[in-house]
């Protein structure tokens, strides 16, 4: 885009990009593809990710700091579901945390059965979860329950 006079309403170093990221496979996906009823089970509500997912995760972290987008990057908002979360602090979050470093974890090791290593706080930009930004299930059918709304 062109940044000479008048070409839009507001400079383009004065505006701010947003980058959408959706979580990676999380293990409601996987159960979701075998039976469309399984996204509706309590179980997997909050579901974590998949091995499959956290190597679509560490794809995204390598090319987002392969890119220099990580310097560019003021916020990151997340919704507070887990498998959202998880994605959000593993392309964004700062290196392997260490213990007794004076910033805590981004996110702790293990969480949701990853399987992985805490993830650091450290030079990586703010984290924000908001109830918002979580998805929500409408139902139109009265015969099916609404677990989400």
């Amino acid at each position: 885009m062109d940044n000479t006079a008048g070409s839009s309403l507001y400079p383009l170093y004065r505006c701010k990009v947003l980058h959408l990221v959706r979580h990676a496979q999380g293990i409601h996906n996987v159960e979701g593809e075998k039976n469309s009823k399984a996204y509706l089970s309590p179980e997997l509500f909050d579901a974590h990710l998949t091995p499959l997912g956290w190597q679509q995760v560490d794809n995204l972290h390598k090319h987002v700091h392969a890119s220099g987008l990580i310097k560019r990057i003021d916020l990151v908002i997340t919704s507070p579901l887990l498998r959202t979360m998880q994605t959000a602090v593993g392309v964004f979050g700062g290196h392997g945390y260490t213990d007794g470093v004076d910033a805590p974890p981004l996110m702790v090791a293990n969480a949701g059965n990853s399987d992985r290593a805490a993830i650091s706080s450290l030079n990586c930009p703010p984290f924000l979860a908001v109830e918002l930004c979580r998805e929500h299930f409408v139902c139109h059918d009265i015969s099916v329950q609404c677990l989400l709304q």
